[in-house]
């Protein structure tokens, strides 16, 4: 007699599961089946796309656009042109770390350190100008400093594989230690009028400061590198599975240098803007900046495990951060009040994006054919999918 119950469904075998046949290997910047794939990357290329991290993104957009418009209206001060240049130069160091740090937390690495080195690169950039050195000469020997830090936390991550996050907390230390022993307790603030005008002007008579133009290409080449070539796609999947990253054929050692590196240049870069546009060089530069950064990073969707965000994102959070320090400050908020701010922001960056990513990632339930009865799971889904 036939068996007339219900058949579950057969899924059609996937050709991607079966190992290729002519030996060559799955392209950069693709998982293996079931391995580093978020829901809803698909084939996409490039930065992963989950629906979750996406809405995130849109949450924090909207979440600076409120932020705006209530300021505007109800901050005195807020809306003119100088106190948005402020705004603007205040929050620059940020966004110039977030920068590189948005690619290394993609990649499931993590640098504290950014803010000694700022700090390192403005105090040697004060005890050379002392010394009698042109400041031509001085910039390019603090980036040089900068390179050499970041090469360090690297090497330290990669050759002897120690965590980033011990590894930079111990340079973020050393660092500090050396500016003080560099440049003592003085502070260096007589530097070339042009270079100040420079870090701290407005074009023509706008809000607009001379520093933002350089940041938007700075900006747009971070872009290009994260979400178009294959540098970036392969970041992508060093963060959601290193090990499969290692089997497809990506220097999974080499990629995490680079960007190390890339950090430290670019904090040294941000330590000599800082020193020229607060005309002051200081061991205690940027001191407490690496909070700031990681909330700015985390509160733009970049997932601390790695392996999903945006540089939109993140840079959303960077003024979203600055625009509300900003805005406390007019409104006479203490100190210590925006330090438990920025804290709690810090938390909600964590949960806020993981919270999304689980509600999107929810399968749509429907009865199975001839049952009546919900499934377990849609046919297709995987387990980290559930």
């Amino acid at each position: 007699m036939a068996d007339s119950s219900p058949k579950r469904a057969v899924r059609p075998s996937d050709p991607r599961d079966a190992p290729p046949r002519d030996g060559t290997r799955p392209e950069i910047g693709t998982p293996a089946p079931g391995e580093g794939r978020p829901p809803g990357a698909g084939g996409l290329p490039g930065a992963v796309r989950g629906a979750g991290a996406l809405r995130w993104d849109g949450v924090v957009g909207a979440l600076l656009v409120v932020l705006l418009v209530l300021s505007f209206a109800f901050v005195d001060g807020f809306g003119n042109a100088l106190n948005l240049s402020f705004l603007i130069g205040n929050t620059l160091p940020i966004a110039l770390i977030a920068l590189p740090m948005t690619l290394l937390v993609v990649a499931g690495e993590i640098d504290l350190s950014v803010a000694s080195t700022a700090g390192l690169s403005g105090a040697v950039m004060g005890a050379l100008w002392n010394a009698g050195m042109a400041i031509e000469t001085i910039i390019p020997i603090c980036l040089l400093l900068g390179v050499v830090c970041g090469l360090v936390n690297g090497l330290l991550v990669t050759r002897l594989g120690l965590p980033s996050l011990a590894v930079t907390i111990g340079t973020l230390a050393a660092y500090r230690g050396v500016a003080q022993i560099v440049l003592g307790s003085d502070a260096v603030t007589d530097f070339p009028g042009q270079y100040l005008d420079f870090a701290s002007g407005r074009i023509g008579g706008s809000f607009v400061p001379y520093t933002f133009v350089p940041f938007l290409v700075l900006l747009a080449v971070a872009v290009v590198v994260l979400h178009v070539t294959p540098f970036g796609r392969a970041l992508f999947a060093i963060g959601a599975n290193e090990e499969a990253a290692r089997f497809a054929g990506i220097r999974v050692k080499r990629h995490k240098v680079w960007l190390f590196t890339a950090t430290g240049l670019m904090s040294a870069l941000t330590g000599v803007f800082w020193a020229l546009h607060y005309a002051s060089a200081r061991y205690d530069n940027a001191t407490g900046l690496e909070l700031s950064v990681v909330a700015a990073v985390l509160l733009g969707g970049i997932d601390f495990d790695g392996g999903r965000g945006t540089l939109g994102g993140a840079i959303a959070g960077v003024f979203l951060l600055g625009g509300l320090q900003n805005a406390m400050s007019l409104l006479n908020v203490s100190a210590q009040s925006q330090i438990v701010v920025t804290g709690v922001l810090l938390v909600v960056s964590v949960l806020g994006p993981r919270v999304a990513r689980q509600i999107a990632a929810r399968p749509a339930t429907v009865p199975a054919p001839g049952t009546g009865h919900l499934p377990h799971h849609l046919p297709g889904t995987s387990e980290r999918d559930r």
